[in-house]
């Protein structure tokens, strides 16, 4: 175990030795050309706190800030009111992306096989609540093995053998799984500035997915313009040139396996199954920070020599 402040004096060096590395020479911080009086936090400080701020202890953001006003302020003494930390949060988006990919980079620098695709429902509201609720027009009701009926998004990862996170994206909880696939596929093909979260494909273009994502004109498009390689196990009443058998299904299972255990510790670690948003832009900058985290402890166990995924015995609160 370490404790809270060696944790968060790691978080902070990390963050902030990787945005003035990633900054041009001479450009001043993003956070302090926004109009009016300066921030009182730096960005590498906001940062630090919207990850740290992402763990399960933390039932809603009041909970943090009342954390961060009783035992934080002597580290960050600039600490602003909620409401306008919550804005430089949602500012700070960008450099949340990207220190989350940054690391996923660093742990999968060897090299791996494959990344593994899976969705996920991301919670918003309860479905059975009447009105429309806060995301009118941007969440919907679908439906998910984990949770049945659901009101909120849809959430698809790409995950390493070894647990990292490589790219993500949300879209409406009806939306399937290959429409999600194809934005993230295609986005990694032909980056584009609005979608830095997709990450980029960091297993040689081979993914495992299930039989959610299989198509017969999926496959071969993906494959033929964007060079990803989707493999899916056939649905077991469809014809297919080569059956696959109970003990490859069994294999090519146990290889998914990894992306469960990842969701795992999004839902339950952290805060992610805790959200309950009122605008996208302040989900996706907490999606975010909850991916970043995610990678943080991971790259934080490799430095420890402990497991990757061992997060439940990491801090000493």
């Amino acid at each position: 175990m370490i404790d809270v402040d060696t944790f968060l004096t790691t978080l902070y060096v990390t963050v902030d030795e990787y945005d003035k590395a990633r900054k041009p020479q001479g450009e001043t911080d993003a956070v302090a050309q926004q109009r009016g009086p300066a921030p009182s936090l730096s960005r590498s400080e906001v940062v630090t706190l919207a990850i740290f701020a992402q763990w399960a202890c933390f039932e809603s953001e009041r909970a943090f800030y009342r954390y961060a006003t009783r035992h934080l302020r002597a580290a960050f003494p600039g600490l602003p009111a909620r409401s306008q930390f919550n804005r430089l949060v949602r500012q700070a988006q960008d450099l949340l992306v990207a220190v989350g990919q940054w690391l996923a980079g660093q742990l999968a620098s060897g090299g791996c096989a494959y990344e593994v695709l899976d969705s996920t429902a991301l919670v918003t509201r309860n479905a059975k609540r009447r009105g429309d609720g806060w995301l009118v027009g941007q969440a919907d009701v679908g439906w998910s093995n984990r949770v049945g009926w659901y009101e909120g998004l849809h959430l698809l990862t790409a995950v390493t053998a070894g647990g990292v996170i490589t790219g993500y994206g949300c879209a409406p909880a009806s939306a399937a799984d290959q429409r999600l696939a194809e934005t993230l596929l295609a986005a990694r093909a032909r980056p584009q500035s609005r979608l830095p979260e997709v990450g980029r494909p960091l297993g040689g273009g081979y993914y495992l997915a299930d039989t959610n994502f299989e198509g017969k004109r999926w496959g071969p498009h993906w494959r033929r313009d964007y060079g990803a390689v989707v493999l899916c196990p056939p649905k077991r009443h469809q014809p297919f040139p080569v059956p696959w058998s109970h003990a490859l299904r069994r294999r090519f299972a146990g290889l998914r396996e990894i992306v469960e255990t990842v969701y795992a510790k999004l839902l339950s670690t952290f805060a992610l199954s805790q959200q309950r948003p009122h605008t996208l832009a302040g989900l996706r900058a907490r999606l975010a920070a909850t991916i970043t985290l995610h990678n943080f402890c991971c790259w934080l166990n490799h430095q420890l020599a402990r497991p990757w995924l061992a997060f439940a015995d990491m801090l000493d609160w």
